[in-house]
Order: C-alpha cells, then structure tokens, then sequence
C-alpha cells in the first residue's frame, strides 16, 4: 500500500492547503481498485473506505491462516483513546515484573481548565484513588481519561510507552503526549487532509499490537486475560465494530474519537472458531454518526469476506483430498 510521507511535528498547515495537489489524492483515497488490490476481499473493503470525504485507513488479518487485508494500512492517523491498549500493556508489563500490583491504588489524574496550547502539558489534579485493577477497567471499557493519564504517570509517561512498543517490533507508533493534553489540544488540524504523526499509529501497527497481545506474545497469559478481559467489556462505540456483527462473534475493542476522527479496534472471535484482529480508522465524512456507520459497514465486510474465504478454501481443500 501507498504510505504517505512521514510529517514532522509542528509542521506548517500549509502542508494542509496543498494535501492532494503536492502527494496525490492516492495518499487520501485509493485509486485504480484492479491494480492496486488482489483481491476481491481488499477491493470490496477500499470500496467502503471511500476518502473522497475524508481519509479511511484499514488493516485487518485473520488469526488463522495470516490472510492480511489493508486500505491505506501504512498511512498515520490519530490514534486518540486506542492508543490506551498500548498503556495497559506498558502497566501490566511492569505488574510481571513486580514494580507495582493490580492491587496497588493510584489516584485519578483530573484535568483542570487552561487555554489551548497554554502549556506543554495540561495541568491536572490528583482525584480519587483506585486500585490500578479498577483503573485499567474505566480507562479500556469506558475510556475515562483520569484513570489513563493515572497509569501513564506510573509507567513514566509517553516515553515509556513507546519504548515498550518499539521492543515489541512495532514501529508506526507514537504517544507524545498524555490524554489531558491531547484532548484540551485537540482540533489543532483537521485529521481529514492533514498528517500529523503525533499520537499517531498506522491501522498496520495497530494490528501487529492487537496480533501480538491476542497470541501471548508480548504479555503473561493472566496480563493478557486482564486486558482482552476489558477490551471485552468495552461500553463505548456500540455503533461502531459491534454495530453489525452477528450475535455469536465475540468483540473484543477499544474506541478513539477526536476531533473529526473515529475509530474503532478490537478482535472479532467468530463461531467456527476463528480470530481476525482489526484496525478502522475513520476521519471526515460529515458527522461522528456517519463516520461510525462507516466503520461498522467496514468491520462487517471483513468479517462476511474472511467468512467467505475460508469457507472457499475449506470447500477447495476437501475436494482436492477426495
């Protein structure tokens, strides 16, 4: 897939005017369907993934068999709350190695009010404390902020938190600042026709995450159960991967929105069987409502298309060996 050139930090918006006319409207929304994609699945999904209204970036792969399906997958978006699966990991992380417990209470971090861009960091106030089992659980299934921004301070910040990602073999990824800076921060530019590579991940990187942490490779099997655990519970973005999944497929995700951005991440168990990890990330289309539409319509063709594909190769195999 076409990347778009990486954009350095605090870039000139000028970058904005001149989006299409400088890199092509190949690094908004895909073009030339036949060339480009090699399968019915991925051109299906670029379908879905029109950016003509804004820019869609998606990557999936199914557990089973390794089949990988990308739009845009090696292209940078705002992560904004996924981003929060990647900070459980870097606390659960040191939970294994006995620096602090899931029974160890931290206080919330509770932003208070300041001007955009008034600081380097927003300033925060330390609410009530929880044990950091409890804090996990509102910062994954309700996305609070305060309990995120509570861990990431344990872990050490952003820094951390890449450091622990970099070590997983995953590159397309930075957090560079906490969540009460993000957020008092956000609409600095439009996530449509604007790359900016803070707080960003590529859809690809996302799954390599979810792949990663779904197989036990980068956690302890009881760390694993506490995250996926979560992920399980999530309350947030009904509308969005779960919208229009069948009933026995079992979700398990995490939701980001900001400013004219959505996006949705997760795994899809389904009832034969099978794991696809998945990353959606949606930007523009005119409303949040008509950006979820789009993620669930999205999820849904990924889980009917590798329905589709192993039933065929099923079917092939079982022909083959009569």
């Amino acid at each position: 897939m076409l990347a778009a050139p990486a954009v350095a930090q605090g870039d000139a918006p000028s970058f904005e005017k001149t989006f299409d006319s400088t890199l092509g409207t190949e690094v908004r929304t895909p073009q030339n369907f036949e060339a480009r994609y090699d399968s019915d699945l991925e051109r299906r999904i670029a379908t879905i993934a029109d950016g003509s209204r804004g820019r869609i970036g998606v990557a999936a792969v199914d557990l089973s068999t390794g089949r990988y399906v990308g739009v845009l997958g090696d292209q940078r978006f705002p992560m904004a709350s996924t981003s929060k699966i990647a900070i459980a990991a870097t606390f659960l992380e040191g939970v294994e190695k006995g620096r602090w417990s899931l029974t160890s209470e931290f206080p919330l971090l509770v932003p208070q009010r300041s001007a955009p861009f008034s600081s380097a960091r927003a300033p925060v106030s330390e609410g009530q404390h929880f044990p950091a089992i409890d804090l996990i659980e509102m910062m994954i299934t309700r996305s609070n902020n305060a309990a995120t921004d509570a861990l990431l301070r344990v872990v050490g910040g952003p820094p951390k938190v890449n450091d622990w990602v970099r070590r997983q073999g995953i590159t397309e990824f930075s957090l560079d600042r906490d969540i009460a800076t993000l957020v008092r921060d956000d609409g600095e530019f439009n996530p449509a026709n604007h790359i900016d590579t803070r707080d960003s991940a590529t859809p690809k990187a996302m799954v390599q995450l979810l792949t990663g942490l779904y197989q036990g490779k980068f956690l302890s099997d009881e760390s694993r159960r506490v995250l996926l655990g979560a992920m399980s519970r999530t309350i947030t973005g009904k509308r969005r991967i779960p919208a229009l999944m069948p009933a026995e497929v079992r979700v398990s995700h995490k939701t980001g929105s900001l400013n004219n951005t959505s996006s949705d991440v997760g795994i899809l168990e389904t009832a034969d069987g099978r794991a696809v990890a998945v990353a959606i990330y949606v930007t523009g289309q005119g409303t949040r409502l008509e950006r979820e539409a789009r993620i669930a319509q999205i999820a849904r063709a990924l889980h009917d298309g590798y329905a589709e594909e192993n039933q065929r190769n099923w079917a092939s195999a079982s022909y083959g060996a009569r």
